[in-house]
């Protein structure tokens, strides 16, 4: 059979098993497996499977998977993040928009202690969202914000999808979380730009706190929220600063940030033995599934090496369609958009990265900015109807009040600012490459 039908109906029987609702990592693996015991027999396919399983064992940086979501988990379940919105409502409440701005600022610092869009997701709401609602913000506004917002938790470091495209790409996790962090700000910053000129011109859309309020909140008040919602940030500081000055090493600096999550939840007096259990337990829900995740990817690229159909592929692009480079990757993006509205990150990445990755390599693009590409992509695929990953978690989360239609129609503006985010990093790809080659090729 050629190699090109072989890829075909492997593809064709991932999403074929994906509708049985089996989990992804299951599905993956079996097609992989199964596909090596055809090709090349009983010794054959174990080999792949069980040599992948070591390569993913002895991949150092790998630690630094369930010291990040551990440290998210502790700052989430011991309510940190309360006091951070707490203090953006009062410091920002008299600016237009100030609330929807204050909770982008604290979707940023989400991340940060993160990396995952789903906790982001979760705290915006179920601390901003009653709150915005209440005072009277547009619906459609906030509900955008929310999405947009939550889905920087997968480009700010420490990036946990980041993580799983270093290992599939074999590119250093630490300079891909330093090409995050501009981007990470940049689209950021797009989104308060937005939200402040849409609110400036529409003061409806967002009303700023009145005088009553305001009046009502005293100096000293204001600055003790100010101090509560420093502490998060310091622990972000206590982490990333040593690391990127050179002194730690990333595996150490997640372990600096995991304690330090711990030593605050004691300070502020918080740590429970039931948000204790909660957070080992979340941790190694979610850092198992990873795992297997990441596993199952190795053994489905491997195949495609040993098929080599990723020269199939790139011949196709270029010598049948007669495509430039900068051609076949915005097509390679596009396509990351369509099955972004059927499938999760992770789903993504590991059905198409086996072949996408080597075709970037031939194409010689930088396979550190084109992780920020790709992870840009997926948060616009989060929010593409009709299945975008976030719709349905804002439909979960959201009140009664805010029907689908108001979810759908409020991601259109955001979606469009997130385009533009991702045309200036494909047009001027220093925005994302300059603080890596900075730190590590001085």
């Amino acid at each position: 059979m050629p190699t090109e039908m072989i890829a075909a109906l492997m593809f064709g029987s991932l999403l074929l098993l994906m509708l049985t609702g089996q989990r992804m990592f299951g599905v993956i693996g079996f097609v992989a497996v199964v596909a090596a015991l055809f090709l090349w027999g009983d010794r054959g396919g174990h080999d792949i499977a069980f040599s992948q399983a070591f390569k993913l064992m002895n991949w150092f940086p790998l630690i630094t998977l369930p010291m990040f979501i551990f440290m998210g988990y502790v700052l989430s379940e011991s309510r940190l993040a309360d006091d951070l919105y707490r203090m953006f409502h009062v410091w920002f409440g008299p600016v237009p928009g100030g609330l929807a701005i204050g909770t982008i600022v604290l979707m940023v610092l989400i991340s940060a202690m993160n990396g995952l869009s789903v906790a982001g997701m979760a705290i915006g709401s179920t601390i901003a969202l009653p709150e915005l609602l209440k005072r009277n913000y547009d619906k459609r506004m906030v509900t955008g914000v929310i999405q947009a917002g939550s889905s920087l938790g997968i480009l700010i470091p420490p990036s946990v999808v980041m993580v799983l495209y270093a290992m599939i790409a074999r590119q250093p996790v630490a300079q891909l979380w330093l090409a995050g962090i501009l981007p990470g700000l940049l689209m950021a910053s797009l989104f308060i730009a937005y939200i402040w000129l849409r609110c400036r011109i529409n003061p409806a859309l967002g009303p700023v706190l009145s005088a009553e309020e305001r009046a009502a909140i005293s100096t000293s008040e204001k600055y003790r929220l100010l101090l509560a919602g420093v502490l998060p940030l310091g622990i972000f500081l206590v982490m990333m600063v040593p690391f990127i000055l050179g002194y730690t090493r990333l595996v150490e600096s997640s372990v600096i940030g995991a304690l330090a999550a711990v030593a605050a939840s004691v300070y502020k007096k918080r740590m429970t033995r039931q948000v204790w259990e909660t957070c080992l337990v979340q941790t190694l829900s979610v850092s198992c599934m990873f795992l297997w995740i990441i596993l199952a990817a190795l053994a489905f690229g491997a195949i495609f090496d040993g098929l080599r159909a990723v020269e199939f592929v790139r011949e196709f692009f270029i010598t049948d369609l007669g495509l430039n480079r900068w051609q076949i990757l915005i097509l390679m993006q596009l396509s990351f958009i369509l099955m972004g509205t059927f499938l999760d990150d992770t789903a993504m990445l590991v059905i198409v990265a086996p072949l996408y990755v080597p075709i970037v390599r031939a194409l010689e693009f930088d396979l550190v900015w084109y992780g920020v590409l790709y992870t840009i992509t997926c948060q616009i695929a989060y929010m593409t109807p009709p299945f975008g990953y976030n719709l349905f978690l804002m439909r979960a989360m959201a009140p009664s009040s805010v029907s689908l239609a108001d979810i759908y129609r409020s991601i259109v503006p955001f979606v469009g600012v997130m385009i533009l985010g991702l045309a200036l990093i494909m047009i001027f790809p220093q925005i994302a490459l300059w603080l890596p080659q900075t730190l590590y090729n001085p």
